[in-house]
């Protein structure tokens, strides 16, 4: 019995499977006819002889079934195939794809792989050289900043000011050798220890508080001047330059570099320039100066105590006579042992005597009623008239006297004013001698809105005295405790 397949149907099957666009699947006899290949509907390729192939001259020698690569007669395309031999039939399928179908894959992964691998290496490549520049950035960062740190610390080691570098826990990390001379302890004795130590009691709060300013950011530098002790000198004034330092990593404040030098004798010397800027020359009394920055100070304290304020002016009498009869040198003498004689009765620390200008002098007297500034001005009268400096030319004495006015007050709660003189003393030649009353020397001032008139009197021997008034606007009052009248007697 015969049975026949026709060869469209091996063509139909073998379509079903997917080998590829130009894949092929063949059913060879075992001697190399070709009876189907896929896709071949027209049955171009059937009974083809293949025998001299080298599937049937060399590799069926080799076994029944394997892989092997050739380059297809039929189509010239190179192919990667497979072949079995049927055990059972003399038969040969052989599957067959195209080299560039086989490799695409492997190609378009390898592709991808290789994309991938190049931009790692080229990701590589970047970071590696931002790494490397970013060592060699840092590298010349702490070169530069060891270089400076040596500046730094050969400037600090040669200045002969005190450089400290203080933590944020307030102790000393550095000191420069400076610091011996300075304060007298050697720069390794003041590590790691306290950077507030030593300073004067009433400083502590000033310097404290710079530092806790710097501390807490609120600001960046900081200047101040307090007492500390010496080891050796005792107590001395230090200038310190305060500037906060901050970390490079977190911003924050890290501590701070201290700056400071020796100003003792600097503030010796401001004080005393102080005391030239407040002192007469001639005299040794206070100046204009003192005297009105003085007065100021006990309104407002008189005012704030409720206390009564009192004042003396002085006028030495006839001086310009004194001056034309025995010089300007004697007529200097004269002043020198005046003031002497003040300074030497005004003994209480707040009492202050001044040369007011000239031939003129004024004793402010805090806490002081109208008895005692009456008392005083008396005593200074009488003083200086005991003093025996001869006067040829006065027109009723032959030595040297003053006239004395006097005035005291209770201060109101008024609005403050600049405290201001008027223009010289009227009536300041007048002969005491003569026996009506008349004014013999009279000086008015308006002292923080009050006009002040403050003068001397005369009567017939053996009255002589003082008195006073206090005007407000144009009206003139006289309080019970002022009440004008002869206030004493020789």
């Amino acid at each position: 019995m015969l049975a026949t397949i026709d060869v469209a149907t091996f063509v139909r099957f073998f379509d079903q499977f997917h080998v590829g666009p130009r894949g092929a699947i063949s059913l060879l006899t075992s001697n190399g006819i070709m009876l189907a290949r896929s896709g071949d509907t027209i049955g171009e390729y059937a009974g083809r002889d293949m025998s001299n192939t080298a599937l049937f001259t060399d590799q069926q020698k080799l076994s029944t079934e394997a892989v092997f690569y050739f380059s297809s007669p039929i189509d010239g395309l190179d192919r990667l195939s497979y072949y079995e031999r049927s055990k059972l039939h003399p038969f040969v399928v052989v599957a067959t794809q195209a080299e560039d179908n086989v490799l695409a894959i492997w190609r378009k992964e390898t592709v991808t792989t290789l994309s991938i691998v190049l931009g790692l290496i080229v990701l590589i490549g970047f970071t590696g050289n931002y790494l490397v520049s970013e060592l060699a950035r840092r590298r010349r960062m702490a070169l530069a900043l060891a270089a400076r740190e040596a500046d730094f610390r050969l400037l600090a080691e040669q200045s002969s000011d005190m450089v400290m570098r203080i933590g944020t826990d307030a102790k000393i990390e550095y000191a420069s050798p400076s610091t011996e001379k300075v304060l007298g302890w050697p720069a390794e004795r003041l590590q790691n220890t306290p950077a507030l130590a030593g300073i004067h009691p009433d400083d502590a709060a000033l310097v404290q508080r710079a530092v806790t300013v710097l501390r807490n950011g609120h600001e960046q530098e900081a200047r101040i001047v307090y007492r500390t002790q010496h080891r050796t000198k005792g107590e001395v004034w230090i200038e310190t330059a305060l500037r906060a330092t901050r970390s490079s990593k977190t911003g924050l404040v890290d501590g701070a570099v201290a700056i400071s030098r020796d100003v003792t004798r600097q503030r010796i010397l401001e004080t005393e320039l102080a005391a030239l800027a407040t002192t007469d020359a001639l005299t040794g009394l206070g100046n204009r100066r003192e005297f009105d920055k003085k007065l100021e100070e006990e309104w407002l304290r008189a005012r704030r105590e409720q206390t009564i304020l009192s004042l003396l002016m002085i006028d030495v009498d006839h001086f310009k006579k004194f001056n034309d009869k025995y010089g300007h040198p004697l007529g200097d003498n004269c002043l020198r042992m005046i003031g002497r004689f003040l300074a030497s009765r005004t003994k209480r620390p707040a009492d202050l005597a001044v040369r007011y200008g000239g031939e003129e002098f004024a004793v402010i007297l805090p806490n002081t009623d109208a008895h005692g500034c009456a008392t005083l001005a008396e005593e200074l009268r009488a003083g200086i008239e005991g003093l025996r400096i001869a006067h040829a030319a006065h027109p009723s004495s032959d030595v040297v006297t003053i006239s004395v006015g006097a005035a005291a007050i209770m201060p109101s709660d008024g609005d403050l004013q600049a405290c201001t003189l008027s223009p010289p003393p009227i009536g300041l030649y007048t002969n005491q001698r003569e026996t009506v009353i008349k004014l013999s020397w009279q000086r008015k001032f308006h002292l923080f809105g009050l006009q002040w008139r403050i003068y001397t009197v005369n009567a017939k021997a053996p009255i002589r005295g003082l008195a006073y008034e206090v005007r407000f606007g144009s009206v003139t009052a006289f309080p019970n405790a002022l009440t004008p009248r002869p206030v004493y007697t020789r």
